[in-house]
């Protein structure tokens, strides 16, 4: 499942409801007090069962008494099973809303001195007509008088099962009549399609931007406690065996020790007896982080603590979504540039896109830094504004958006930025960077994009949307040079689909664009780099071959899984060829040297690119 809009109504300054959306990765801007923490804290108490709004977090002005978080979500369960023999569909049961998303309701009496959930509710697209709007709140006999009392002809169904009486109920319904309902899930089968669907509800981790820092915070200590008990699993019959010996020998001299106050004082003898308290393992072992110098996590800087502790978030995320079988995971992390270097900064966001663009992940940010919003696709920039009477509204993908944002944060225009880069892709910019670098070190006059970028003179974007780097620069009229490269995606010698967009793009002021020779990067790496990179991955290929794809099969193929590739679920293998592409972008790029690439790209395409960037750049420096 995965998060498509949060709406909030009377939770802290969010009095009127306020919508949301969520993409892959999502940015909240605005200034201090906006509201940007209430919607994460708002997230963070619907995921976590155990969690409830504080006393004073009902709006001062709303209904105290309806304090509610909703969120929508897509990618739904094709199937619930309510019991061994009973399955049945959310569509089937009329529990999707106008938009064909599941849109669950917690509600909270925020008027107590301690809140507490009313009810849980979902609103969907719902029968309403006489004696056929209540169904999913029946118990068996009475669904099953319903039917009977309707006239509803069950002959041809089990009856036992709840689901197909209520389908045969409805079917019989010449007009349900059809509108917005809100059902409560506590009840009967609408309360086990509920527990189901709690199984399916993707992780949410948050990481406060005023949290604590030591190695001894929860979460630095949960994942290396996992990692711990881990450990001692696999070394179980071991420790059970010292366990026993231990026991043993101690009670052997226990058991003497009695007899020789037996012999001085036969009262005291019996009242003691050797009791044995087998040992809490988990709890022996006390993990600290230190450097080569012993110096301790809590010793260091704020900024490296900090970098620390978000990295030991993301393995603690990772592992409630493993060990809750979740098919997806939200990362949610407030102001994660609190304390770090802009370097730092830089390898956050690409750690946070890459996670974004992993299947099932969803990353949600808050920040008030240029530098994170600045290269950030403008369609996943929310702006969150404050209106005079106290009321917020949201700016999402639009120019106005942006504006905001850019006045918001301070973003003006780079004038160390030379040339905007524009790719398809980051695993296209992951390619660049790794091959640019390794040409550097064997012709200096080809431009290393990595140390470029590092030091803000060229700015990767996916064409998919302009980031809001990109934007600033461009009105403002700097006339910097853009340079797209776009993949020819041929699958045999020819014309590219793609040909008359790249002409057009050209015939734009300051716009260079080209196209691969081959299908696209990946067909520019040798299959020795990418053997020498995961020698299960042996594979030959041609101009026009999908690279990624046979690598994913010939992974898989190497792997234990009884599983054939063809017999994959199409999920399944868009996964496993997205893995590919990333690694084959990071991992098998290192693996190239100028011999190999000259062997795959003789007419030497890569070099004619970075030739190009590098005289544009010139041109840009000398003012032409």
């Amino acid at each position: 499942m995965k998060l498509v809009r949060v709406k909030i109504r009377n939770f802290r300054c969010y009095k009127d409801k306020f919508s949301l959306d969520i993409g892959d990765i999502t940015a909240l801007v605005g200034k201090n007090d906006a509201g940007k923490s209430a919607i994460m804290d708002a997230l963070a108490i619907f995921f976590d069962e155990k969690a409830k709004p504080d006393a004073d977090d009902a709006n001062k002005d709303g209904d105290k008494k309806d304090v509610r978080i909703i969120c929508e979500f897509s990618e739904l369960p094709s199937n619930i099973v309510l019991d061994v023999s009973n399955t049945t569909t959310l569509s089937g049961e009329y529990l999707l809303n106008e938009d064909e998303n599941l849109e669950i309701h917690k509600v909270y009496d925020g008027s107590l001195k301690t809140p507490k959930l009313k009810g849980v509710f979902a609103v969907a697209n719902h029968p309403s007509a006489k004696n056929v709007g209540d169904l999913l709140t029946l118990k068996k006999a009475d669904l099953k008088t319903r039917a009977e009392t309707l006239s509803v002809d069950t002959s041809g169904i089990d009856n036992r099962v709840n689901a197909q009486v209520r389908c045969a109920i409805w079917e019989a319904t010449d007009d349900l009549v059809l509108q917005s309902t809100e059902i409560p899930l506590d009840a009967e089968d609408a309360k086990k399609i509920w527990e189901q669907l709690k199984k399916e509800l993707p992780p949410f981790s948050l990481f406060k931007s005023d949290r604590t820092s030591t190695d001894q915070d929860d979460e630095a200590q949960d994942p290396m406690k996992a990692a711990v008990a881990e450990a001692l699993k696999s070394k179980e019959a071991e420790l059970e065996e010292i366990s026993k010996h231990v026991q043993q020998e101690v009670e052997a001299i226990a058991h003497k020790t009695v007899e020789k106050i037996r012999e001085m004082d036969a009262t005291l003898a019996s009242e003691l007896k050797p009791r044995f308290q087998p040992p809490s393992w988990k709890n022996v072992f006390k993990i600290s982080l230190t450097d080569d110098d012993q110096i301790s996590m809590n010793k260091r800087g704020s900024g490296v603590r900090r970098l620390i502790l978000l990295n030991f978030f993301r393995a603690k995320a990772e592992q409630k979504a493993s060990e809750g079988n979740a098919p997806g995971i939200i990362y949610a992390v407030e102001e994660p540039e609190t304390s770090q270097h802009p370097n730092n900064q830089r390898m956050l966001m690409d750690a946070f896109a890459d996670l974004a663009d992993e299947p099932n992940r969803q990353v949600i940010l808050s920040t008030h830094t240029p530098m994170l919003a600045r290269t950030l696709p403008a369609d996943s920039l929310r702006y969150v504004e404050v209106q005079d009477d106290g009321g917020r509204i949201i700016h999402a993908g639009d120019e106005k958006t942006i504006s905001l944002v850019a006045n918001a944060l301070g973003v003006l225009a780079d004038h160390d930025v030379k040339i905007f880069i524009g790719v398809e892709g980051r695993n296209d910019i992951n390619f660049l960077r790794g091959i640019s670098r390794i040409l550097h070190e064997s012709d200096v006059t080809l431009p290393d994009l990595y140390d470029l970028e590092d030091k803000g003179q060229i700015i990767f974007f996916p064409m998919g949307g302009a980031n809001l780097a990109l934007w600033a620069s461009r009105t403002r009229h700097l006339n910097i040079p853009e340079f797209y490269i776009q993949d020819s995606d041929l699958t045999v010698a020819g014309t590219s689909p793609h040909q008359q967009e790249v002409n057009d793009t050209n015939n734009k002021p300051n716009c260079t664009a080209v196209l691969t020779e081959k299908r696209e990067m990946e067909n520019y790496l040798h299959h020795d780099a990418i053997k020498k990179a995961r020698p299960v991955a042996d594979i030959q290929f041609g101009d026009f071959d999908d690279v990624p794809l046979l690598t994913a099969k010939a992974i898989h193929e190497a792997s234990e899984s009884n599983a054939r590739w063809d017999d994959l679920p199409e999920d399944k293998k868009g996964k496993k060829v997205s893995q590919a592409k990333k690694w084959l972008n990071t991992e098998a790029v290192e693996k190239m040297i100028p011999e190999l690439l000259a062997e795959r790209d003789p007419d030497e395409d890569v070099k004619s690119w970075l030739t190009k960037i590098a005289e544009l750049m010139n041109d840009q420096s000398d003012g032409v």
